[in-house]
This record gives C-alpha cells, sequence and structure tokens, in this order.
C-alpha cells in the first residue's frame, strides 16, 4: 500500500524556529525510505490527516472487532507508527486500532504552530481523537507514548476509556544520566552509524538490530533526519498521578535502561488510584517488541473490563 506523503516542514538544525522539521530534503528522503519500509510490514489501513490546532496528525486505522472502545497506539521517541509492526497483529484479535505519528516528533503529522506547554501536548491529541470520531478511546503507549498517554489523561482525559503504558519514561521515576548521556551521543550529528546502534542495542536489552529491523533503522533514521522542538516531558507529581481516575495498566520492565523499576513500580502503585502495576523481570525497554502476544492478551483483559465484554 502507497505512503500518502504530506508537505512537510524542511529547516536547518539550528534554525530558530519553533516547529519540529526536517533537516533537509536528503535527510526527508532518507527518513522516507526507512518509514516506506516499516509501513510495508503493517496490515491493510486507511490513512487520515487529522487537523488540530497545531497541526496535521498522521493516523491509520486497522480493521478489529467492534466489540468495545478501539484503541489508539502512541509510539516512543522517533519511531512513528511503523514501530507497532510486531504488535498489529495480536492487537487487532481484540479491537480495531488506531495508530499515529506523534505531532512535533519525526514521522508524519505536520507542526504548524509551536508546541510550547504540557497543555499544548494534551490539546493536540484531544483535537485528534475528535478529528477520528473517538468519543472513547484506549490509548496504548510506549516509552515516550506512555508519558503522551498519561499527560493527556491528566489535562485532557474525557475521550480516554483507559491507559496501557509499557516502560513509559518521565512518567512514575526520571530518567537516569546514562541513557540520557547516551541519548545526546545518538542525536549528535556527526556521530558515526555504529555508534548510534550500540546505543539503540543497549537501550533494547542488547537486542540484535540487524533481527529488529525495520524498526531500528525508522529509529535510527528519526534521530538524524529530524529536528525535535517539543518541550522536554515533566515527571508527574503525586497529585497529579492521583487525579487520574481511569483504569490503568503499567508494565514496568525489569531489565529496563531507561528507568528504576522498582522504584517506577512502587510509585505507580502507590499513586495510580485504579492502577495495575506489573513488573515484567526479562523485558527491556524494547518491552512491546519482544512480549507482543502477552502483552496484547493482558492488555484485552482489561480493555474487555472495562467495556462490559463478555467471551464465552
Amino acid at each position: 500500500m502507497e505512503v500518502a506523503v504530506p508537505q512537510v516542514n524542511i529547516a536547518s538544525r539550528w534554525s530558530r524556529g519553533g516547529l519540529g522539521a526536517f533537516v533537509g530534503e536528503t535527510a526527508f528522503a532518507h527518513y522516507l525510505d526507512a518509514y516506506r519500509a516499516g509501513m510495508a510490514l503493517l496490515p491493510p489501513h486507511e490513512t487520515f490527516d487529522v487537523p488540530t490546532a497545531f497541526g496535521t496528525v498522521r493516523s491509520y486505522r486497522f480493521a478489529g472487532p467492534e466489540c468495545g472502545a478501539p484503541v489508539v497506539l502512541l509510539p516512543g521517541r522517533n519511531a512513528a507508527a511503523p514501530m507497532y509492526a510486531t504488535n498489529l497483529t495480536a492487537l487487532l484479535r481484540h479491537r480495531t486500532v488506531y495508530a499515529v505519528d506523534l505531532l512535533g516528533e519525526a514521522g508524519l503529522s505536520v507542526q504548524h504552530t509551536p508546541i510550547r506547554t504540557v497543555e499544548d501536548q494534551a490539546r493536540w491529541l484531544d483535537d485528534a481523537l475528535g478529528g477520528l470520531g473517538l468519543d472513547r478511546a484506549h490509548l496504548f503507549g510506549v516509552s515516550v507514548g506512555g508519558w503522551t498517554a498519561v499527560n493527556a489523561a491528566v489535562h485532557r482525559p474525557g475521550r480516554i476509556a483507559s491507559l496501557t503504558l509499557l516502560d513509559p519514561v518521565f512518567t512514575f521515576v526520571r530518567i537516569p544520566l546514562a541513557p540520557i548521556a547516551a541519548s545526546v551521543l545518538m542525536f549528535a550529528p556527526g556521530v558515526p552509524e555504529r555508534w548510534r546502534r550500540r546505543v539503540q542495542s543497549w537501550i533494547a536489552g542488547g537486542a540484535d538490530l540487524d533481527a529488529a529491523a525495520p524498526e531500528a533503522t525508522l529509529i535510527g533514521a528519526g534521530a538524524t533526519d529530524f529536528t525535535l522542538r517539543t518541550p522536554m516531558p515533566k515527571l508527574f507529581t503525586d497529585e497529579q498521578l492521583r487525579a487520574v481516575d481511569l483504569p490503568v495498566l503499567a508494565l514496568i520492565a525489569g531489565s529496563s535502561v531507561m528507568l528504576d523499576p522498582q522504584r517506577a513500580v512502587a510509585r505507580a502503585r502507590a499513586l495510580l488510584p485504579r492502577g495495575q502495576v506489573e513488573l515484567w523481570p526479562d523485558a527491556s525497554h524494547a518491552i512491546n517488541g519482544e512480549y507482543p502476544d502477552e502483552i496484547a492478551e493482558r492488555a484485552r483483559r482489561m480493555w474487555d473490563q472495562v467495556d462490559g465484554v463478555r467471551r464465552g
């Protein structure tokens, strides 16, 4: 299925503009090749470019059982919708699924207005859900996508049925210094590709990136070809997490290098009023690709409970 290509933002890496942008035409062409390779692995889908107050949000709809509210996938940093290739088959056994490219991040969403606050982050996602005609949806996010889901629940919860969070960063605990330094290395211009791949493999628990392609290629292209100009995510306060009056399934990776798993589990369990918080001891930060069937089945049990679905 051919990928519809919008008119994206192109700007110098050092531009003072407030919009996320690809750093040149050549960089966008390189990224688009990786994006197309990832999309080629996805099931049949419909494509939507949804207008919001901050830009158009690229969204894909994958038809599945209409037995409850649909699921909306929120990707990690630099990853975009194709990162969920390994998850879609399992998830589509249970629900219709939408996948979006985060606005202001690498992908085919196109930002036209600066995103300056966490409230702005929540607003564009709420606008996108409304534009897709979703009055009620289960949000499902990995890493920064998990933070994005919780941020929406804190500031714009009206359309959200539940949250499924896979090793979410900036959510329950801060990121340690080592992965912050590694991420700086990964994003820095001129860094050799072999170094970037080592960083990606370390974050993914030592995974073989050749086996994980094209997802790893897409993430690497996002890091090199796109400049992010959205605010740094803020760690949620105790009061904000206590106020999330929604069912939350948080799956924390026991081998994650992006957070302290034990502290994350303890804080989430202490603060989320309707939280189901689990430590998956053998999982890395790449948990979604390591356990696609198990995650889909675990999430399905919560979605069925929330939606009142009874299965024989």
